[in-house]
């Protein structure tokens, strides 16, 4: 994404329109901390209001963005749908003709583990150029796979979860897809995602929220750095317990556009972010940090 490019202006996605039953992401797990009342609604809109006017949407989260359900879509100032400026995104008809399978979207998050998002990109990408069809990913010797997703760390253990994750979908389903979680509510979607080896709730809520379309929170390491900084977590939270307290605070109208945007503003913000040694590609002057109004932490 260029960032000399000038963003359209539009509103978040609605936050009046009730969605059906089955795309519905009511968490029915208890809040680990039910007598913590902190972010509120009004806390949540306020930071991802505020982080939309700084930065922009991310366009690298535009095509998951327009894939929700068009009556989520952002809406001018009239309340008429508002599609997102091709000008700001040079793959736009490319993201449309080729919308990515569940399968892919799961793989791609796997990868994406403990490394770069530039790095997991390369990674998913040097995959399918080396084995066209998960068939041939379930068929290539492990060391040829490893080879293929190097770039992106870690290649033993991602190649061999991979390869188990595929290996145990054919056993169940006699087919490499996952398209049939689409008709999944998210408790379905989690119950069945917990069964293969090596994909955890983090991976999971990614895949809900990117590739399902339904309303859940993943907490990265940004996400959950931020939350502890904005006063949303009691003092010795852990990720799991902030992911489960999260998603029963954040309403379901804010957490795609609220997730997208503190993950972005945790690339860029080291005032938000404990860690001092992360690189980072573009830092945001102190002062420029439009949540230090909300931020408790000194």
């Amino acid at each position: 994404m260029k960032e000399s490019r000038k963003r359209k202006q539009f509103k978040p996605l609605g936050e009046s329109h009730s969605l059906s039953n089955k795309k519905s992401s009511a968490n029915h797990t208890k809040d680990p901390y039910p007598t913590y009342h902190q972010p509120t609604p009004d806390e949540c809109r306020a930071v991802r209001d505020s982080l939309l006017a700084l930065h922009g949407f991310p366009q690298e989260f535009a095509k998951y963005r327009r894939q929700r359900p068009s009556e989520d879509l952002p809406a001018d100032e009239n309340g008429s749908s508002l599609s997102i400026d091709p000008s700001e995104n040079d793959n736009l008809d490319g993201d449309l003709e080729e919308k990515e399978t569940v399968l892919d979207g799961l793989v791609s998050t796997v990868l994406s583990q403990n490394t770069t998002e530039l790095n997991s990109q390369r990674a998913f990408a040097s995959l399918k150029s080396a084995f066209p069809t998960w068939e041939n990913v379930l068929g290539a010797d492990s060391k040829m796979i490893e080879n293929a997703i190097r770039c992106g760390g870690l290649a033993p253990t991602k190649a061999s979860c991979i390869k188990n994750l595929l290996r145990c979908l054919l056993e169940r389903k006699g087919k490499l897809c996952l398209e049939y979680l689409r008709d999944f509510s998210v408790d379905e979607v989690k119950a069945e995602l917990s069964l293969f080896k090596g994909i955890g709730p983090k991976t999971v809520s990614c895949v809900l929220m990117f590739h399902l379309q339904h309303d859940d929170f993943p907490v990265d390491t940004h996400v959950f750095e931020i939350a502890k900084a904005l006063g949303w977590l009691p003092a010795g939270a852990d990720r799991n317990k902030a992911y489960l307290h999260l998603n029963q605070r954040i309403p379901n109208k804010l957490k795609f556009d609220l997730n997208c945007l503190l993950y972005t503003h945790g690339k860029v913000c080291r005032r938000c972010i404990k860690k001092e040694g992360t690189k980072i590609r573009k830092e945001l002057n102190n002062d420029s940090c439009p949540l230090l109004h909300y931020c408790r932490r000194n």
